[in-house]
């Protein structure tokens, strides 16, 4: 991946990440400390905000989304999609999640909310993605997709070095 530009935020640009942040993680000065170096590193495919050179979130069409990265240090608690375990090796792969494999999902997920997958038995997170249905229907329906991927682990933001 290739960084084009890369700057320091101001503090109003960095006031807007974090209320953006807060829907997901509710206080977020544990991740966006106070004299924390935020900057926006600009790559070909999309934006990342980085504090102290660790890339915590991405900008996709608009939205702050927080990296898989942030997600092993903070997990929100809403949002989540639960699969099973056979679903990883296609997930890591980049595929979308298929309605098949989802075990659980949050039953307030709207169509278009990023959601944030993990899986059954350690509840580590695998991707993030854009959800293509609600999540009562995720669970109830048995073909499909289900969540868009957007970023999983071992793409190219997985392996970003800041």
């Amino acid at each position: 991946m290739e960084i084009r530009r890369r700057y320091f935020l101001s503090k109003k640009d960095i006031k807007k990440i974090k209320n953006e942040l807060k829907e997901f993680f509710g206080d977020v000065d544990e991740i966006i400390p106070k004299k924390g170096n935020v900057e926006i590193a600009i790559a070909d495919d999309f934006e990342i905000i980085l504090v102290d050179k660790e890339p915590i979130a991405f900008k996709k069409d608009d939205k702050v989304i927080p990296t898989l990265r942030l997600l092993l240090k903070k997990l929100p608690d809403k949002n989540l999609v639960v699969v099973d375990m056979g679903a990883i090796k296609f997930l890591i792969k980049g595929a979308d999640v298929m309605a098949p494999g989802i075990v659980d999902a949050d039953e307030n997920i709207n169509e278009g909310d990023v959601v944030f997958v993990v899986d059954e038995n350690h509840k580590k997170p695998i991707c993030i993605g854009i959800a293509l249905m609600s999540g009562k229907e995720m669970k109830e329906e048995d073909k499909g997709k289900a969540v868009e991927n957007i970023h999983y682990v071992g793409d190219k933001l997985w392996n970003f070095k800041g």
